[in-house]
């Protein structure tokens, strides 16, 4: 009998685009939506007219996202600007919301979330980036990789 090592690797890419009333405060959490209009009470959300919600990712990217232990990475490109996320998935991930993708600091779930544990929430990204996802008409390109 021999072991083997699997090593998976799942990537889902989702376009976007910013918004004016972009804030990016929000020191737990960070969203992306389909929904294309943003309030000013939205200090999570930092891309809006995501072309995906949870629901929409791909049932390989699911599948491996809700294993415990997961690595997950977000990517955020923005005109010349890029910062990595990092967090981790769960088997407590449902992947139901339609419209939202949610990214947590914190372990809590629910259909929107699709990482916990991360390093980085809306408030921590660069100022500069933000700036840029301010611009209605700026495209924001994010992408998901799942690994283990």
């Amino acid at each position: 009998m021999h072991n083997l090592l699997v090593y998976m690797r799942v990537v889902d890419c989702v376009n976007a685009r910013g918004h004016p009333n972009i804030r990016a405060t929000h020191k737990t959490t960070l969203e992306f939506t389909k929904d294309k209009h943003l309030s000013r009470r939205g200090d999570c959300i930092v891309a809006v007219a995501a072309d995906k919600g949870a629901a929409d990712l791909s049932e390989e990217f699911k599948k491996l996202a809700t294993k415990d232990g997961t690595k997950i990475s977000i990517i955020i490109e923005v005109g010349p600007l890029r910062a990595e996320i990092h967090g981790y998935g769960s088997s407590s991930l449902s992947f139901t919301h339609p419209t939202d993708m949610v990214i947590r600091k914190s372990r809590y779930t629910c259909g929107r979330t699709i990482a916990i544990m991360a390093d980085t929430a809306a408030a921590d990204l660069p100022r500069e980036m933000v700036k840029l996802l301010q611009d209605g008409g700026r495209k924001v390109r994010i992408t998901l990789v799942a690994e283990r």
